[in-house]
């Protein structure tokens, strides 16, 4: 028994550090983008941002950043499509559904108007813009749902609006992981980066508001 454990130790001892994170840290990636796709408390944008910065770091792996990117894209491609036939089955129902009335109140009156007339002059091209503006991405999304748009079409924009997205956050990761040498430096400005992006807007119209 005592030679067996000694052996798994030594197989273990020689496999790369970057594989075993790869083969752990890449399925966790997509498991947390796609649930934060359906569940907004989690922070899909800092996590992808985050692994950038660990992906860049790991310089024995030529292209490391490129799987990160991905992954990124494909899980909120997934996360996205399974919320909208959920969605879907709400607005097809004559009760409605607990998932379509999610969408409803995340979406406000305003944003969700303007979110209609974008997709009325443009097509599901404003699918792309809506993933790269905080908090853009549900009222684009539930006016496509009340516009009776099918699963299909919207899949067909919302894919290159994912790889957008998955860009331009794993972008954020590259650059705070240039500024710094420790690994950890470079996350913990990726994060603040992330969270200025989402927040900003938001504080900017309160301000606004308050000012008149």
């Amino acid at each position: 028994m005592t030679g067996w454990w000694q052996g798994a130790a030594e197989v273990v001892g020689r496999v790369p550090p970057e594989t075993t994170q790869r083969a752990v840290g890449y399925p966790a990636l997509f498991v947390l983008v796609a649930l934060g796709a359906l569940v907004p408390v989690i922070p899909t944008g800092a996590l992808v941002s985050s692994a950038a910065v660990v992906a860049f770091h790991q310089r024995s792996l030529p292209f490391g950043v490129l799987p990160v990117f991905g992954v990124a894209a494909l899980a909120a491609f997934a996360g996205d499509l399974a919320l909208y036939w959920l969605g879907q089955r709400g607005v097809r129902s004559r009760g409605g559904s607990r998932w379509l009335e999610s969408l409803r109140g995340r979406a406000a009156p305003e944003r969700l108007e303007r979110a209609r007339v974008g997709l009325e002059e443009h097509g599901v091209l404003v699918l792309v813009l809506s993933r790269l503006v905080p908090a853009g991405r549900i009222p684009v999304m539930l006016a496509c749902l009340l516009g009776g748009l099918p699963l299909r079409r919207f899949a067909r924009g919302d894919a290159p609006a994912c790889l957008a997205w998955a860009a331009t956050y794993g972008l954020i990761g590259i650059l705070g992981g240039s500024l710094f040498s420790e690994p950890w430096k470079g996350v913990a400005v990726a994060v603040a980066l992330t969270v200025l992006i989402s927040a900003g807007p938001a504080v900017w119209r309160r301000a606004r508001g308050n000012d008149r």
